[in-house]
């Protein structure tokens, strides 16, 4: 699934009624929806028309309240509102990717609109080193307004620095300072390497960024094991070092991150591709053969266009299968009620622990849905005669 959708999966199972608010928030837009004076009164009237409870109509105005001021426009807002509590109070970098604002009152909590607007978001690390040690944070795509610059620490090395600088004397010393220089650096690198495997590793990234001392990150490429070789991404700026330029950093970093969610899109375009002229029964496409993989919890990954549904509408369940296209299909779980057919797969593929990836319109060749499978379809029985 998407990250952000996994990061609130856990409320899938909560019952409603569940209250989803998508709007525009920024701090100086004329906007009814935006203006900081009226937008909690503007949703307010509208959870009413939609039938709200009013103590959550109350807790969505308190949370509301909260000027988006001091971030910069656009701002967007994402708000699940259940049993007099906000339970989720989001401010997002960027203008509403619906087009307009989306204030819904149903059985479960609607995290389409988050899924739209932020359609990536793995894990990555960038550790930035020098011969002395280094730090490694961790961070992920799309992160929201108000996560540190850098990511989230995971971990400072302070390494040895004694003789760790190269000395330029002459005598029979001199060999024997650049060789234990050298063997310092090594060791330092390897302290960094250790810390960066583990953190790639527990967060299950998708990428590594190296950056700093240009002889500090050949040791430390140098030593990392080969599953986080293979996600290396080096980025040539001494930014361990003042005067180092952050804009700059920034953007390359966030080119690979670019540059890997493309790749992972096309990688499963061609996945998909693969098995389907293979014949393999590995994959699904079409919203009743993907529904039917859903229920089975047979889909390992959910490629899905989250323009194409419009109106459309799927039964969302109390228990597995999670979703049912009529009531003849729920397999005896209770119907919790009709949803946005959107909303609806991403709750069963969320339920289900099957990842998500969103695509543009048109790129799934007309179809807005398909999916690769955890184990083979099996073929398809003979019509009686």
């Amino acid at each position: 699934m998407t990250q952000a959708v996994k990061d609130h999966a856990g409320l899938y199972k909560l019952a409603g009624p569940w209250t989803t608010i998508y709007v525009d928030g920024s701090a100086g837009a004329d906007d009814s929806f935006a203006s900081d004076d009226t937008l909690p009164l503007t949703v307010a009237d509208a959870m009413e028309r939609n039938g709200a409870p009013k103590e959550d109509i109350k807790a969505a105005m308190a949370a509301l309240s909260k000027s988006a001021r001091g971030l910069p426009d656009p701002v967007a807002r994402f708000v699940l509102v259940r049993d007099g509590e906000a339970v989720v109070d989001d401010f997002l970098p960027g203008s509403l990717v619906t087009g307009s604002p989306v204030i819904a009152v149903g059985p479960i909590p609607d995290l389409s609109p988050l899924a739209r607007h932020c359609p990536g978001g793995f894990a990555y690390v960038v550790a930035e080193v020098g011969r002395d040690g280094g730090e490694v944070y961790l961070r992920r795509a799309d992160r929201e307004w108000g996560a540190p610059d850098r990511g989230e620490p995971v971990a400072a090395v302070e390494g040895d620095t004694e003789h760790m600088r190269k000395v330029h004397a002459g005598g029979w010393a001199h060999g024997r300072y650049h060789h234990h220089a050298e063997k310092v650096w090594k060791s330092n690198a390897a302290e960094v390497a250790a810390e960066i495997d583990r953190a790639a590793s527990a967060s299950r990234a998708k990428l590594v960024v190296l950056s700093g001392d240009i002889r500090a990150r050949q040791l430390v490429a140098d030593q990392v094991s080969e599953e986080t070789r293979g996600l290396l991404g080096v980025v040539d700026s001494h930014t361990r070092t003042g005067g180092s330029d952050a804009d700059t950093f920034t953007l390359q970093v966030d080119r690979l991150v670019t540059r890997v969610m493309a790749d992972h899109q096309h990688h499963l375009l061609e996945r998909l591709a693969e098995h389907e002229g293979q014949g393999s029964g590995i994959s699904a496409a079409g919203l009743d053969a993907v529904v039917t993989a859903l229920q089975q919890a047979q889909v390992e990954t959910l490629l899905l266009e989250s323009t194409a549904w419009g109106d459309r509408t799927l039964l969302a369940l109390d228990a597995p299968p999670w979703i049912a296209t009529d009531e003849e299909a729920t397999a005896g779980a209770g119907t919790l009620g009709s949803v946005p057919a959107l909303a609806a797969i991403l709750r069963a593929a969320a339920l289900t622990d099957a990842e998500t990836v969103l695509y543009p319109p048109g790129a799934l060749n007309s179809r807005p849905i398909a999916a690769l499978l955890r184990w083979p379809t099996g073929p398809a029985v003979p019509a009686a005669t």
